[in-house]
């Protein structure tokens, strides 16, 4: 809760005007605790389970002809029947697991410094801490990730992740819930040694969860902005992984490329891909160089 009982006093606190988003979040944020805002994650991530894949089942439904060329394994269907089982039962570990860890964890927020204070942060320094965050979380994400391949932890907790070998947005959450807990320490980590302010870990925790659908949602589709991330993944170099499966050795990282590069472990989906572009040209030659492009081959 905010130490000021006025714009004016909070004006004099800071020693200048405020600006119209701290007018905004005075006025929205002065008589609720921080215990409040804090559990606003709930309300967040419920909204962004939900409608973010949506938006991909929805696409596939009106726009199915021109979004087919974009569908990553084009062989694989879902019915909407499909879609909503798997939501289900993702908000049945929202309701059991996520949702009551967002209502205990607060002490932990608390412990690192997040504040909800005035000044809000700049718009520089917001995206300076999301970088960090990002990562901080796909660093350690990778090595995690890794260690849940091990046929222990693959067989005992991962390999619940990893029924949906063409994975779809809603299945993005849909895990064990010993791994929802164990992934959440990549995520908490980056605002414990970089804490900043309760907007940029809203932001944080909804654009993790949205970078994490679309990496899931089965298409590969060009007008994303994330295409012009470096060392981005993305979607299909995501799908690689959920179509080895429980063999996977291979693009362990959960945004960024760089650690998969750099420990050796996406050979086998550069080596996919080089394979594909030698088809492509094969194919391309046997029919007069008029080979157009269409769907990826998947090697059955």
């Amino acid at each position: 809760m905010l130490p000021y009982s006025s714009l004016q006093e909070a004006e004099t606190a800071i020693g200048r005007s405020l600006t119209g988003a701290e007018t905004l979040w005075f006025n929205y944020t002065a008589n609720k605790s921080d215990y409040v805002l804090y559990c606003h994650n709930i309300l967040f991530l419920f909204l962004i389970f939900t409608l973010v894949p949506l938006f991909y089942v929805l696409i596939e439904l009106i726009f199915r002809d021109y979004v087919a060329a974009y569908k990553i394994q084009p062989k694989v269907k879902f019915s909407l029947y499909d879609n909503f089982r798997c939501y289900f039962d993702v908000m049945r570990m929202f309701i059991l697991v996520v949702g009551p860890l967002q209502l205990v964890s607060y002490p932990s927020i608390r412990m690192i410094g997040i504040r909800t204070s005035l000044p809000l942060p700049s718009l520089m320094e917001i995206i300076s801490q999301l970088a960090v965050y990002f990562l901080i979380e796909d660093y350690t994400n990778y090595w995690i990730h890794r260690l849940l391949h091990c046929k222990w932890g693959y067989e005992k907790i991962h390999k619940v992740h990893h029924e949906y070998t063409a994975p779809i947005g809603f299945a993005a959450p849909y895990a064990h819930w010993v791994e929802v807990l164990i992934l959440g320490i990549p995520s908490f980590l980056g605002p414990a040694i970089v804490p900043g302010h309760m907007i940029t870990f809203w932001l944080w925790i909804a654009l993790r969860q949205i970078e994490a659908i679309e990496t899931h949602s089965g298409y590969d589709l060009p007008w994303t902005f994330t295409k012009y991330i470096p060392f981005y993944g993305g979607a299909d170099y995501h799908d690689y992984h959920h179509y080895v499966g429980g063999q996977s050795q291979s693009n362990f990282a959960s945004v960024f490329t760089y650690c998969d590069y750099i420990y050796g472990t996406d050979k086998g989906y550069r080596y996919q891909k080089r394979l594909l572009q030698q088809l492509r040209d094969g194919l391309g030659k046997e029919n007069g160089g008029l080979f157009a492009s269409s769907p990826d081959i998947k090697l059955e």
